[in-house]
C-alpha cells in the first residue's frame, strides 16, 4: 500500500497519514487519562486539605491509587507515543515503520490503562503507585499494567524502526535532529525502564493468582524502583526534547553547542537509572556503600545532563534573540520575547520549575543523611509535582498549542485564555509544590490522609505553621486544577469547535523542507555562532546559588535532629 502524506502550508511539517492518525489517537488517550487523573487529583487535595478532609481513609486510598497510576503513567506514556512517532515520522520526514503495530501499541495501552483501572475502582486494589509487597493487589491490576507496558515497548520499536527507514530512504542528511535525538534518549531508557516492569510484575502478578508464594519485599523495591523512578526519566528526556523544539520553532534557536547537549542525553541514558536508588535510602536492605555510590557520584552525572540542558536552552534563546538585536542589558532578550505566547511561555515556566524546584530539591533528596528526615513526608510528592507536573506535564501542555493547528487542522479557540493557562496552571503549581515540601519539612505525613491522626490514642500538635502550609496546598492545588481543566477545555474544545484549517495538499512522496519553516528549524542540525550570553550566565549563578543556600539549610535541620554542638 503507498504512502501518503500531507505538508502542513502554515509550518511544513509534512506528516505520514498513517503517523498522523496514531499522533492524533495516543495524544488523544493522553488527554482523556489526564481528565481522569484530575478528577482523582482534586478528590486527593480536598481530602489532605485539613479543614475538608473529603474522603474517608478507604475511599482516598483507592482515589490516591488511581491518581497515581493515571497521571504519571497513562496521560503521560500515551503522550509521549505520539511524540515519539512526531519527532521520527514528522522531523525526519519518512514513512512510519509498521503502522499496522502503532495500532497494536495503541490498544494494547487502551487495554491495559482501562484493566488496571477496573481493578482499582472495583476496590480491591488501594495500593497506591508503588504497590509494594506484601500488599496484594487483583491480577488484573498488575495484567493491566503489564499490557500497558508491552504496548509500549512496541511504540519504541515502531519509533527505532522509523530511524531505520529515515536512514535506509535518505530522508535527512547528517546527524538525526537534536529533537529526534532526544526523543531516541527517551526511547533508549524506556526499553530499560520497560524490561525492569516486566522482571519485577510478571512475578507479582504470578503470586497474585497464586502460583508464585511470595516475593521478597526488598528485591521488590530494589526492582520496582528502575521501574518508577526510571519511567520518570522518560519524561524528562522526552520534556528536555520538547525544549529544544520550542526553542527552535519561537525563536529559530540552535543550541549553544550541538555536542554538548547530545552529551548530555547520554548521560541521562548512562546514570538516571542508577539514581533510582535515592527511594531505597531509607531500606536497611541495601549496603551504605551502594547508596553512596549510586545517589553521591552517579546520581550528581545525571544532575550534570540537567544543568547542561537548563543552561544550553536559554543560552540558545539569548543568542536568538541578541542576533535580531536585544542586546540592551543583561535581560532585553527575555523581557522581549513572546510571553503572550502559550507556546513559549509554558516551555519557560517549564524550565524554570523543572531547575529551581525539581531540580534543587530532587539533589538534596538524594542525599543520604538528609533524605532520612524527608523521605516518608509530604516533601516527596511535593519534589515530583516540580519534575514531573511542572517540568514534564506543563512542557505537553505548551507544545498542544502548536501541534493543535497543525496536526489536527483546528484554530485554537480562545485565543486569551490559551495566554492566560500556562500561567494559571504552572505558576499555581510551583506555589503547590512549595507549600507540600514546605509541609514535609515541618514533619508532614506523605501518605496519612488525615494528618491531625484524629482519633488515635496519642495526638500529635503539630506547629500551626504546618496547618497552613497543607491550607496553602488546599487552595493552590484547586487553582493548578482548575488552570489543568482549562487546558482540556481548550484543547478538547478546538478540536470540536475550532475553526477547520488548511491541512495542505496529499502527496505520494517526501517534499524538502521549505526554507524559513518551522519545519526548517526544528529538523536543523549544527550549534549557534558564538555569541556571548551573559544572562543566561547569570540566571545559572543564580540557579547554583539558590541550591548552595538550601542545601545549607537543610544541613541546619538535620544538625538540630541529631543535636550536634
Amino acid at each position: 500500500m503507498a504512502t501518503t502524506y500531507r505538508t502542513c502550508p502554515r509550518t511544513g511539517l509534512q506528516f505520514d497519514l498513517d503517523a498522523d492518525k496514531l499522533m492524533r489517537w495516543n495524544a488523544v488517550a493522553g488527554v482523556l487519562w489526564l481528565l481522569v487523573g484530575g478528577i482523582t487529583a482534586l478528590l486527593v487535595i480536598l481530602t489532605r486539605w485539613p479543614a475538608i478532609k473529603l474522603l474517608p481513609a478507604d475511599q482516598f486510598y483507592l482515589i490516591l491509587t488511581a491518581h497515581g497510576i493515571d497521571m504519571l503513567i497513562l496521560w503521560i506514556i500515551f503522550f509521549e507515543m505520539a511524540v515519539l512517532y512526531f519527532a521520527s515520522s514528522t522531523l525526519l520526514r519518512c514513512r512510519i515503520a509498521t503502522p499496522w503495530l502503532g495500532w497494536v501499541q495503541f490498544w494494547l495501552m487502551v487495554v491495559g490503562g482501562i484493566m488496571t483501572n477496573v481493578a482499582i475502582f472495583q476496590g480491591e486494589s488501594s495500593v497506591m503507585f508503588t504497590s509494594y509487597v506484601p500488599m496484594q493487589a487483583a491480577p488484573h491490576f498488575y495484567l493491566g499494567i503489564i499490557l500497558f507496558a508491552v504496548g509500549a515497548l512496541i511504540g519504541c520499536g515502531v519509533f527505532f524502526g522509523t530511524l531505520v527507514v529515515a536512514k535506509r530512504e535518505k530522508t535527512y542528511t547528517g546527524s538525526l535532529p537534536l529533537v529526534t535525538f532526544g526523543a531516541m534518549t527517551a526511547a533508549i531508557i524506556a526499553v530499560f525502564t520497560i524490561a525492569s516492569g516486566a522482571a519485577i510484575l510478571i512475578p507479582t502478578f504470578l503470586w497474585s493468582v497464586g502460583i508464585i508464594k511470595e516475593i521478597d519485599a526488598q528485591l521488590y523495591r530494589m526492582v520496582w524502583w528502575a521501574l518508577g523512578h526510571s519511567s520518570q526519566q522518560i519524561n524528562v528526556a522526552a520534556h528536555v526534547s520538547i525544549w529544544y523544539l520550542v526553542a527552535a520553532v519561537a525563536f529559530g534557536a540552535k543550541p549553544l553547542s550541538e555536542k554538548v547537549s547530545r552529551f548530555a542525553f547520554l548521560l541521562y541514558i548512562l546514570f538516571l537509572q542508577l539514581a533510582s536508588a535515592h527511594h531505597l535510602l531509607s531500606d536497611p536492605g541495601m549496603s551504605a556503600e551502594w547508596k553512596v555510590l549510586n545517589t553521591s557520584y552517579f546520581m550528581y552525572f545525571a544532575v550534570l545532563a540537567s544543568m547542561i540542558h537548563g543552561f544550553t536552552v536559554p543560552g540558545a534563546i539569548e543568542a536568538a534573540q541578541r542576533k535580531k538585536g536585544f542586546n540592551n542589558g543583561l535581560f532585553e532578550w527575555l523581557r522581549k520575547a513572546p510571553w503572550g505566547n502559550p507556546v513559549f511561555s509554558g516551555m519557560f515556566i517549564s524550565l524554570v520549575g523543572f531547575g529551581f524546584i525539581g531540580g534543587i530539591s530532587g539533589v538534596v533528596l538524594g542525599t543520604e543523611q538528609i533524605n532520612m528526615l524527608m523521605h516518608n513526608t509530604f516533601y516527596v510528592p511535593g519534589h515530583f509535582h516540580a519534575t514531573v507536573v511542572v517540568g514534564t506535564t506543563l512542557a505537553f501542555m505548551a507544545v498542544t498549542y502548536l501541534l493543535v493547528p497543525t496536526l489536527f487542522k483546528r484554530e485554537m479557540i480562545f485565543p486569551k485564555l490559551c495566554q492566560i493557562q500556562p500561567y494559571l496552571y504552572g505558576l499555581s503549581m510551583i506555589v503547590l509544590s512549595l507549600v507540600m515540601m514546605g509541609a514535609g519539612t515541618l514533619g508532614v505525613s506523605r501518605r496519612h490522609w488525615d494528618m491531625a491522626f484524629s482519633g488515635a490514642p496519642f495526638q500529635y500538635e503539630w506547629p500551626g505553621s504546618a496547618y497552613l502550609m497543607m491550607g496553602l496546598t488546599g487552595i493552590f492545588g484547586v487553582i493548578a486544577v482548575i488552570g489543568g481543566g482549562l487546558w482540556i477545555l481548550l484543547v478538547v474544545g478546538s478540536l470540536l469547535f475550532g475553526k477547520k484549517l488548511d491541512g495542505g495538499a496529499a502527496h505520494d512522496k517526501p517534499v524538502p523542507i521549505p526554507d524559513q519553516t518551522v519545519a526548517a528549524a526544528a529538523s536543523h542540525t549544527g550549534s549557534e555562532e558564538h555569541v556571548k550570553v551573559p544572562g543566561t550566565v547569570v540566571l545559572a549563578i543564580t540557579l547554583l546559588t539558590c541550591f548552595v543556600l538550601y542545601y545549607f539549610v537543610n544541613w541546619k535541620y538535620l544538625s538540630e535532629v541529631w543535636g550536634l554542638s
